[in-house]
């Protein structure tokens, strides 16, 4: 899929399932970042423009085809918030620049993105939570599911709450492993993988 073409789709999702108070003036504040531009990380899954929309709806339909498997009973706008929300974190926190690298046994520079956050929070998805809390109000189900996604990957090594929020939110152990299967499996082709 296109960044252009998920883009379509993830403001058609949107649009059709999001709309508790404050849906809009969120949905305004999405179209005036870099939301539908950013890649979705430096050197990894979706690193090229529009990477973090398309990330956005790969994760969005994974969560949907296992909520749907197992015959879960979450709303379509709690599956439609936190698969196309839950890396709102990563909004103004990418530079383009270049780097260089050996190519045909010479350097040469070439394009990428460098990290560079704005706005420091703390973890990754307490951020974005924090964020989209400053628009809609958000379930205890769905903000643990975001706050969450990353798995072991956002939190220290003696954090014992992750397997706690798992055992006890069914949705947020489904929207990391929907956030995983997407990363490395659905865009493994674009990132070079196997």
């Amino acid at each position: 899929m296109t960044p252009l073409e998920a883009e379509k789709r993830f403001l058609q999702i949107y649009k059709d399932n999001i709309t508790r108070s404050g849906s809009n003036k969120l949905l305004d504040y999405l179209e005036k970042t870099d939301f539908f531009t950013a890649p979705s990380s430096t050197r990894y899954h979706g690193a090229y423009n529009g990477g973090l929309v398309v990330h956005s709806v790969n994760v969005y339909d994974r969560l949907t085809e296992q909520v749907q498997a197992l015959k879960l009973n979450y709303s379509s706008e709690t599956i439609a918030i936190v698969a196309l929300l839950h890396d709102v974190c990563k909004i103004n926190c990418y530079k383009a620049d270049v780097r260089n690298q050996k190519i045909n046994g010479e350097w040469k520079q070439v394009p990428c993105y460098t990290f560079d956050e704005k706005l420091k929070f703390g973890g990754h998805g307490s951020k974005s939570v924090f964020l989209i809390m400053n628009f809609i109000s958000l379930s205890p189900i769905e903000a643990s599911a975001i706050n969450c996604h990353m798995g072991a990957y956002d939190r220290s090594t003696t954090d014992q709450s992750l397997s706690g929020c798992f055992s006890q939110n069914t949705l947020a152990l489904l929207l990391s492993v929907a956030d995983q299967y997407a990363t490395y499996i659905d865009e493994k082709d674009i990132n070079g993988g196997n």
